[in-house]
């Protein structure tokens, strides 16, 4: 009897700790899922034929399980108190940030199954990633060229080719001709340019922290040069892309939707020229929400009418 009560009295413990407390929903930053969905609708937009529950089952395993659980998992490990994507006043993380954010990583790759099991094991490795970026044992994001890295494959072509493959119901090891390669590496320099601007008002809390982030090793100015370098690879590429496809107004209609970005890129660029107090949050979130909010247009356009 004392062992079933020990055993009952350990697993309430546990489920206490699953529930998600306000401070962990914070830190799921749902919202910042937004950010990553241009990814999911160039897929989408290059699916000749997509059955709409697999594509409502991926966008929800992607979006509303892995990415916040994710965010969550990360908040835990880096215990942030100055500002971070979306919380202008990060609330203290507790460990439920811990629990739930396995317990949505554990439910994204069971339902991941209902896709195929590639996806699964997609949704798997992400997560895995996700893990070796934070946790204090292995701390990717402490590594300026590695941790860029991570980001710019598994959160660019990774979830490209994976979602790609699970919306078409092709097998993931058998289409890689330039067709499919491009879009992926599209996909990987859009994301990239981003790195670095959404970390360049962190660098005081980066640096007490040890983490040597990829914007700490280039600078204010740095960062910007090499993000506008990565945002004209993606220019560049979508150029060929479309080119080889026949469909060069796809990309004069991606310069269009992409001139508020580089209008407001350029002002806050020289902003922060005139003093470094500019590379603060507030303006990195203005940046964050031009230039999703900009490709979210052009992708949901084209996967509206593709």
């Amino acid at each position: 009897m004392a062992v079933v009560k020990y055993i009952s009295v350990q697993a309430m413990v546990l489920l206490k700790q699953i529930i998600p407390t306000r401070s962990t929903l914070a830190h799921l930053r749902f919202v910042f899922s937004v950010f990553l969905l241009p990814v999911y609708l160039f897929a989408f937009s290059q699916v000749d034929t997509v059955k709409s529950g697999t594509a409502w089952l991926v966008f929800f395993i992607w979006h509303l399980l892995a990415f916040p659980a994710s965010n969550g998992y990360n908040s835990y490990f880096d215990k942030d108190e100055d500002s971070i994507a979306l919380l202008a006043k990060p609330p203290e993380v507790d460990i439920s940030s811990y629990y739930f954010s396995i317990f949505l990583e554990a439910l994204a790759f069971l339902l991941g199954f209902l896709v195929s099991w590639q996806f699964a094991f997609a949704v798997l490795i992400y997560g895995i990633m996700s893990k070796l970026y934070s946790h204090p044992a292995t701390r990717l994001k402490k590594y300026p060229f590695i941790s860029f890295l991570t980001v710019f494959i598994f959160q660019g072509c990774f979830i490209y080719y994976t979602t790609y493959a699970a919306l078409s119901g092709m097998d993931l090891f058998s289409h890689w001709d330039i067709g499919f390669i491009i879009p992926g590496a599209i996909s990987s320099c859009l994301i990239g340019a981003s790195y670095p601007l959404t970390q360049v008002y962190q660098h005081d809390e980066d640096s007490r922290r040890g983490d040597k982030t990829l914007s700490i090793v280039l600078g204010y100015k740095g960062s910007f040069i090499f993000s506008g370098v990565l945002f004209a690879c993606g220019i560049a590429l979508s150029y060929w892309y479309w080119h080889l496809a026949g469909m060069l107004l796809n990309f004069y209609f991606f310069l269009i939707c992409a001139a508020p970005i580089f209008i407001f890129f350029n002002y806050w660029f020289y902003k922060v020229g005139k003093s470094t107090g500019n590379a603060n949050f507030k303006n990195a979130m203005r940046m964050n929400f031009i230039s999703s909010g900009c490709m979210l247009i052009y992708f949901g356009v084209l996967a509206v009418f593709s």
